[in-house]
């Protein structure tokens, strides 16, 4: 059943008001009619069926049917700090990021980075990656739509790691050691409700001196399988073995 996610000030007692770009979703793509049915997603990360009660050119009127019991997040709550890589790799992340389970993305400039995000245009593409993650929760049955945040300095980021209870790094060194800590070994330190911060280096991984600035920084390296994985599959990676970690081992 297809999804929406409704600002908080088109809530009301009983009925919900979609408008925008979901309205015309509703109506000129889905085809949509009186009667009808979807489920609404609240900002607080409550869904309820709805049912179409009017409709007029710039807004559909819903009035609520029932509230649902779902669970369709991650009981740990994972942030992906990501040195900026190219357009469609990132939103390549974005995306499938979503699907997996992510609750917020943060992307910073990196020694390596081969793109340089031009500040002036920052506002449309934070917008567009916006839209990525908005139509990936909704696909996906997410009960949240993740935060997209950019950063332009390192030291920035180094700063607001300091609010995660657990932050790890995914280092290309570590995976050629074949004695490097067991992931699923990480995992068992962590506890259900953790806030984690995942960092993902660049195209051409992390210099010597951002490692240094992790670990500094109280980063501890993790090896994400014995081969060395593009930046665009290595946070895919790590959130999927913490959803099977987290979810189906349990």
């Amino acid at each position: 059943m297809q999804r929406y996610f409704v600002p908080v000030e088109n809530w009301n007692d009983n009925t919900v008001l979609i408008k925008n770009d979901d309205h015309h979703h509703i109506l000129r793509v889905m085809r949509m009619k009186v009667g009808d049915q979807m489920v609404v997603v609240h900002p607080k990360g409550s869904a309820a069926l709805a049912t179409i009660r009017d409709y007029s050119d710039d807004v559909v009127e819903c009035i609520i049917d029932s509230w649902l019991e779902q669970n369709t997040e991650l009981p740990v709550d994972v942030t992906i700090g990501q040195g900026a890589p190219k357009g469609e790799k990132w939103e390549m992340i974005l995306q499938k990021g979503t699907e997996l389970g992510a609750k917020q993305f943060i992307s910073f400039q990196a020694e390596r980075s081969v793109v340089k995000w031009d500040e002036r245009k920052l506002v449309k593409k934070i917008s567009r990656w916006e839209k990525i993650v908005k139509e990936a929760s909704e696909q996906s049955h997410r009960t949240i739509v993740p935060t997209v945040q950019w950063m332009n300095k390192w030291e920035q980021f180094l700063e607001h790691s300091k609010s995660f209870d657990v932050c790890l790094f995914a280092y290309e060194e570590e995976a050629k050691q074949s004695l490097s800590v067991a992931l699923h070994s990480v995992y068992q330190t962590i506890k259900p409700g953790a806030k984690i911060l995942i960092c993902i280096g660049p195209e051409g991984g992390f210099s010597e001196k951002e490692a240094s600035d992790l670990r500094l920084h109280n980063f501890q390296s993790i090896r994400l399988g014995p081969r060395i994985l593009r930046t665009e599959t290595a946070p895919l990676y790590a959130l999927a073995s913490l959803s099977y970690y987290f979810e189906e081992m349990r």
